[in-house]
């Protein structure tokens, strides 16, 4: 079950034996049905989770009632919401799955257990925190600078697994446009 996440840790940083099994001593299991709120808009989020299996869907509700789709996570990736684990605040998203997940959860309690004994783990998250922050930037980048062709597209050759897991309108979503103009994309790519 610690196959996976280990892989990943060890990707980061060389860490013994000994560490990685306190890591892994340090984690919960968890099997989520699909459609399950992990967190809700004014909870306190409580975990950062690792994705063993499934897809998990981040988002909002605006001014006017609407979703918007902040992240989509799939297998060996994390998903939490940064800030409301970090400093124990009400959360302004949701967290959903959107298929039948199997989790690996580290509370806040755990994680600064974890980061005391193996200080090694604190550069683990670290490199996801930057790696994180340089795809919000990038992905605001393209918000800002490309068409809609263009965003369709890159999202289609940077997330290939995902198009085939989720509903269309939450892609459409993600993307900022209404479900009818994702259409529309679509089809005048299909014209090509």
């Amino acid at each position: 079950m610690f196959e996976k996440i280990n892989d990943y840790a060890l990707r980061c940083m060389k860490f013994e034996a000994q560490d990685l099994e306190y890591f892994d001593s340090l984690l919960q299991h968890k099997s989520v049905a699909k459609k399950t709120f992990l967190l809700l808009e004014g909870e306190i989020c409580q975990f950062e989770a690792f994705i063993l299996k499934g897809c998990i869907r981040t988002y909002y509700i605006d001014s006017a009632g609407a979703e918007v789709t902040l992240q989509f996570a799939i297998e060996d990736w994390w998903v939490s919401d940064i800030t409301s684990f970090q400093n124990q605040t009400p959360s302004h998203m949701y967290i959903e799955t959107l298929e039948e997940c199997e989790l690996l959860l580290l509370s806040p309690e755990n994680k600064e257990k974890l980061l005391a004994r193996v200080p090694g783990f604190e550069r683990m998250f670290r490199l996801m925190v930057q790696r994180n922050l340089a795809q919000t930037q990038e992905r605001l980048f393209r918000t800002i600078s490309s068409t809609a062709v263009e965003k369709y597209l890159d999202f289609l050759n940077r997330y290939p697994a995902i198009p085939q897991r989720v509903a269309q309108h939450y892609i459409a979503s993600y993307l900022g446009f209404s479900p009818e103009f994702l259409s529309k994309v679509r089809k005048k790519l299909s014209a090509k």
